[in-house]
C-alpha cells in the first residue's frame, strides 16, 4: 500500500510538473495546413510543437512551464503571429482568414488580449507624440510661431497626457505577470530611434533603464527581445550626440555593466558577450570590442569558450598600438608591382609608410571580392604610399598561383593553412583578416573591410595631403 501511495503521488507531481497549457483555434481559411508553436531560446527559436489544422480550420497546440515567454504560430506560407505563452493562459483564437494580425479575434487569454491592446495603441500613440514633438521645435525656433504661447502650452499638454496614458496602461497591467515584464522592454528597445531624434533629454535615463536589465532572467531569454536589446543599447550610445571619446567611455560603462550581471551565469555570459563582441566589430566600433576582448581575458570570476577565447586574443596580442610580427617571404611570392632584383625578402623589408596585411585564401567566400576591391582600389593606395600584402592560406600550390596572379600587390603562400607560423603569429582565427601597420610595423588599424580600409586612406590620406 506505501509503495503504491508513493507511484500515485509521484505520478502526481510528474503529471503537475509536465502540466501542458493549449492554444486552440479556428482558422477557417487554412483547413487542412499545417501550424507550428516556435519560441524563443536567448538568439535563436525553437519548434514547440505543430499540429495540422482539421478540414473546418481548427487546431490545438500545447505548451509547458519551461516554454513560458514569447512565442508565435507559423503557419505553411512562413506568415506568423506572436503569442504570450503564460500558466493559466489557456488560448482562444478565432479568423476567417490569416492574412493580417487584424483578422485575427482573440477569444480567450487576458494576458494577450492585453499585449494585442497595446500592441495597436502604443504605436498610434508614438506616431502622435512625434507630430507633437515636430510642432513643439516650430513653436520653439519659427519666429512665425514662436511668439503664438497658448499653443505651445497646449501642445505640452497633449504630449504629457499621452505620456501618461501609455504609463498608466503599462502600470495597470496584472503584477507578476509575463506581459507586464515583456511591454516595457519592448517599449524600451523600440523607443531608441524616436529618443536619439526627438527626445534627447531622455537619452540618459533610457541608457540607464538598459543598464538595470538583468540579462540572466529568463523571462528575457524567452522574450525573443536579447537581440534588440543589445544592439539597442549600443546603438543608442553611439548615437547620442556625444564625442566620439565619450561614447566609448559609456560603451565600455555598459560593457563593465553587463560583464558583472552575467557573471554568475557562464552559459548566458559566453553566448551574450560574444554576440555582443561581433555586433560592435561589425559595426565597426573597434576601441569598444577590443575593450571587451580584454576584460573578459582579465576577468578572473569567468571562464571563456575555446573558439570564442581565440578570438579574444588576438585582440590582446595584436591590439591597436602593438607591434606586429615581421615576415619573412621564403616560400612562393608574387609581386607584380616589383622588378625581379628588387622583390624584399621580408615585411621589414617594404619601403612604403604603411603596410596592409590582409589574410584569405580562393576558398573563403568572402575574400575573393575583398581583394578584387583591393585589387580596384591598390592604385590609389601605392600613390598615397600604402603597400599591401597579401597572405594566403591556400593549399595547393596550383590554385594559389591561379587566384593571386589576379592582384596586383605582394602575395605570399607557405601551403599550411590554419597551421601556418605566419597565421599563427598573427592570431588570425577568420578570413578575411585585415591589418594596417606603420613603417614601424606599429598596427594603427583593424579595419573589417576594404570599404573602411579605404575610408581611412581617403581620410588621412588623400584629404590629408590637399
Amino acid at each position: 500500500m506505501k509503495k503504491l501511495k508513493a507511484i500515485i503521488v509521484l505520478l502526481f507531481i510528474c503529471a503537475f510538473t509536465y502540466a501542458q497549457n493549449s492554444i486552440t483555434g479556428t482558422f477557417t481559411g487554412l483547413a487542412n495546413q499545417h501550424i507550428k508553436l516556435v519560441g524563443f531560446n536567448g538568439f535563436d527559436t525553437y519548434a514547440i510543437d505543430s499540429t495540422q489544422a482539421d478540414e473546418k480550420g481548427r487546431f490545438n497546440l500545447k505548451f509547458s512551464k519551461n516554454d513560458y515567454g514569447m512565442g508565435y504560430l507559423l503557419l505553411q506560407d512562413n506568415k506568423s503571429f506572436v503569442i504570450i505563452l503564460s500558466e493559466n493562459e489557456n488560448l482562444q483564437l478565432v479568423a476567417e482568414k490569416f492574412a493580417t494580425h487584424e483578422t485575427i479575434v482573440i477569444i480567450s487569454g487576458k494576458q494577450n488580449k492585453l499585449f494585442e491592446q497595446y500592441a495597436t495603441e502604443h504605436p498610434r500613440r508614438e506616431q502622435t507624440l512625434s507630430a507633437w514633438d515636430y510642432l513643439t521645435k516650430v513653436y520653439r525656433k519659427d519666429s512665425l510661431f514662436a511668439v503664438h504661447k497658448i499653443p505651445k502650452q497646449a501642445i505640452e499638454t497633449e504630449k504629457q497626457r499621452i505620456i501618461a496614458e501609455d504609463s498608466l496602461f503599462l502600470a495597470s497591467l496584472p503584477k507578476n505577470s509575463y506581459v507586464s515584464y515583456y511591454l516595457p522592454l519592448r517599449k524600451l528597445g523600440s523607443s531608441v530611434s524616436t529618443i536619439a531624434q526627438y527626445r534627447t533629454e531622455e537619452i540618459p535615463s533610457t541608457i540607464q533603464a538598459f543598464r538595470e536589465i538583468d540579462y540572466t532572467d529568463k523571462r528575457l531569454y524567452n522574450s525573443g527581445l536579447l537581440k534588440e536589446v543589445i544592439e539597442s543599447h549600443f546603438w543608442l550610445i553611439e548615437n547620442s550626440g556625444r564625442s566620439l571619446d565619450s561614447v566609448y567611455i559609456e560603451m565600455n560603462k555598459s560593457i563593465d555593466i553587463l560583464v558583472a550581471n552575467l557573471l554568475p551565469d557562464e552559459y548566458k555570459l559566453n553566448e551574450i558577450t560574444e554576440y555582443l563582441f561581433k555586433s560592435l566589430e561589425k559595426r565597426s566600433l573597434f576601441r569598444a570590442s577590443e575593450y571587451l576582448a580584454l576584460k573578459l581575458l582579465n576577468e578572473q570570476g569567468c571562464t571563456i569558450n575555446n573558439d570564442f577565447a581565440v578570438q579574444l586574443e588576438s585582440y590582446r596580442a595584436m591590439k591597436k598600438g602593438n607591434t606586429a610580427p615581421d615576415i619573412k617571404f621564403k616560400n612562393d611570392i608574387i609581386a607584380p608591382s616589383y622588378k625581379a632584383t628588387e622583390i624584399p625578402k621580408m615585411l621589414s623589408d617594404i619601403k612604403s609608410n604603411y603596410t596592409v596585411v590582409v589574410f584569405g585564401a580562393s576558398w573563403c567566400p568572402q575574400c575573393p571580392q575583398e581583394l578584387s576591391q583591393m585589387a580596384k582600389q591598390y592604385a590609389k593606395w601605392k600613390e598615397q604610399g600604402v603597400e599591401v600584402v597579401f597572405v594566403s592560406l591556400d593549399e595547393d600550390k596550383n590554385i594559389f598561383k591561379s587566384f593571386a596572379e589576379l592582384f596586383p600587390f605582394i602575395s605570399i603562400c607557405d601551403y599550411q593553412k590554419w597551421e601556418s607560423p605566419i597565421v599563427q603569429s598573427y592570431h588570425v582565427f577568420a578570413t578575411p583578416t585585415i591589418y594596417l601597420l606603420n613603417n614601424k610595423r606599429e598596427i594603427l588599424l583593424r579595419p573589417n573591410s576594404v570599404s573602411q580600409l579605404d575610408s581611412w586612406v581617403d581620410w588621412y590620406l588623400v584629404q590629408g595631403n590637399k
